[in-house]
């Protein structure tokens, strides 16, 4: 069964298992989310929700907080030695799929 969820601004098409990075979430490593599904997908079977499924429901279980990978960005004009170098990580939320109901 996969189903495809809208978390932190994304949409995911997820199954059972998988883990997943979402931007940083609220929560300690161990705790358990509920993500509404917009669409379901058992074999020949499709649902599609307006917005969501009724009654459908992605868990997942937060696995570990981190640091995305490491963005440089190089700011530079010409002719007048001006270069800078910076960086970015973008602090991320590592999630992994428990269950998926139909509901």
């Amino acid at each position: 069964m996969q189903a495809i969820v809208r978390a932190g601004g994304h949409q995911f098409m997820l199954t059972e298992g998988q883990e997943f990075d979402v931007g940083s979430l609220d929560g300690e490593p161990g705790d358990t989310l509920d993500f509404d599904v917009l669409m379901l997908i058992d074999g020949m079977d499709v649902e599609i929700g307006e917005p969501t499924v009724p009654g459908a429901s992605l868990r997942a279980r937060i696995a570990q907080h981190g640091k995305g990978p490491k963005l440089r960005f190089m700011k530079y004009k010409n002719k007048v030695r001006y270069r800078r170098t910076l960086g970015h990580r973008q602090p991320v939320t590592r999630l992994v799929v428990e269950s998926i109901t139909k509901g």
